[in-house]
């Protein structure tokens, strides 16, 4: 529940977490999952560490891609921790062995790596890179070139390279490999057949196999159209001995959040109504980032602290823009508003994951949002 920002100081700009309805969604999606399977949040989506602490307590643990994300991790208490991404340091990787996370490898070079930075045995995941097989979504990692995860054509060289390293064993593979994708029906066929191509390329590598992780990209549709049916989503449970992993990161996330930014202007140019923000793409990058238009509601202010009268606009269609220096400073085009006044305040749902965390924070020095966690 959104706590009342109209009296916050002006003009607004701000942040609101909801915790509640973090824990909600995340029980929502485990009853989807099979039974047994492993829920991990994926912190790139929101690293604030409310967020981290309260999706910590009700998954079974984390999914991490640096070492800030693990230093996050291991603060919130996460009972397992997943360390994934492509630039792994040494230091990370030292990190990552004296947190017991299990290191998803990116390369044949981080095998080598990773044996000479521990002295004791240690699990670790293979990334694939799949030749195919990903459902469709915003962004491909996998069965493209993309720098994700071991080429599935190198396998056996680098199964065969981790059997002769000291301390390692491979456990099984992660096999992440879209990005906001809101089919179920394709998901779940996503996540059987990654099962069962586990299976054969384990038992043809010489690999006994205890995990696979389908990584996440459970999507979000901004617009409001659409959304990701989480009965539609019936993966079959895995072999005996098999942890079946999901990492969500938006999915768990977004619904928990909302950005809020005043409007200080009202400008008519060239035949379109602009409505200037004390905000911007610098505080929510994602719908510049994806080129779509985010949609908002009005919150309305009654305070009017000038002599003048209120700049307002009736049944007209508005761009929401920030208050940068480029035309690209845009988080929505064309929206009808019945009344909207200089002074009322713009509130974007769906803002929790990919908003603040994948922003340019500091370009042109303007002051930061405030972060309210209810």
């Amino acid at each position: 529940m959104l706590p009342d920002l109209t009296r916050l100081p002006s003009p607004v700009c701000a942040y609101v977490y909801d915790t509640s309805v973090l824990r909600a969604t995340a029980a929502a999606l485990r009853a989807a999952l099979p039974p047994g399977a492993t829920l991990l949040y994926a912190v790139k989506a929101n690293g604030h560490p409310a967020v981290v602490r309260a999706l910590a307590e009700v998954c079974d643990g984390l999914e991490v891609a640096s070492g800030g994300e693990l230093a996050l991790a291991v603060d919130a208490g996460a009972r397992t921790i997943a360390f994934g991404g492509p630039a792994k340091t040494d230091d990370e990787l030292r990190a990552a062995v004296a947190a017991g996370a299990l290191v998803h490898v990116e390369s044949v070079l981080e095998l080598r790596r990773l044996a000479r930075l521990t002295s004791a045995p240690l699990d670790v995941a293979l990334r694939v890179n799949r030749a195919g097989g990903a459902p469709g979504g915003t962004h491909r990692m996998t069965g493209a070139p993309t720098p994700f995860g071991i080429e599935e054509a190198q396998l056996p060289t680098a199964a065969a390279l981790a059997a002769a390293l000291p301390h390692l064993r491979v456990v099984g593979f992660h096999l992440h490999a879209v990005s906001n994708n809101l089919d179920a029906d394709a998901h779940t066929a996503f996540v059987d057949e990654s099962v069962r191509w586990s299976v054969a390329m384990a038992a043809r590598l010489g690999i006994t196999l205890s995990y696979v992780n389908v990584g996440g990209g459970l999507g979000v549709d901004y617009s409001g159209r659409e959304a990701f049916e989480l009965p539609r989503l019936r993966a079959q449970r895995p072999p005996p001995g098999v942890r079946l992993a999901f990492e969500p990161g938006r999915f768990l996330a977004a619904a928990a959040g909302w950005y809020a930014a005043e409007v200080l202007d009202l400008k008519h140019t060239h035949g379109r109504w602009f409505a200037v923000l004390r905000g911007g793409t610098h505080h929510f990058r994602l719908p510049a980032a994806w080129g779509y238009s985010h949609p908002f509601q009005i919150l309305p202010r009654a305070e009017w602290p000038y002599d003048f009268p209120r700049p307002e606009i009736r049944d007209a269609e508005v761009d929401a823009t920030g208050e940068l220096c480029t035309p690209r400073d845009v988080l929505t085009r064309g929206q009808h508003v019945d009344r909207l006044r200089v002074g009322d305040v713009l509130v974007f749902p769906n803002a929790g994951a990919y908003g603040w965390d994948i922003s340019h924070h500091d370009y042109l020095r303007h002051p930061h949002p405030q972060i309210l966690v209810v």
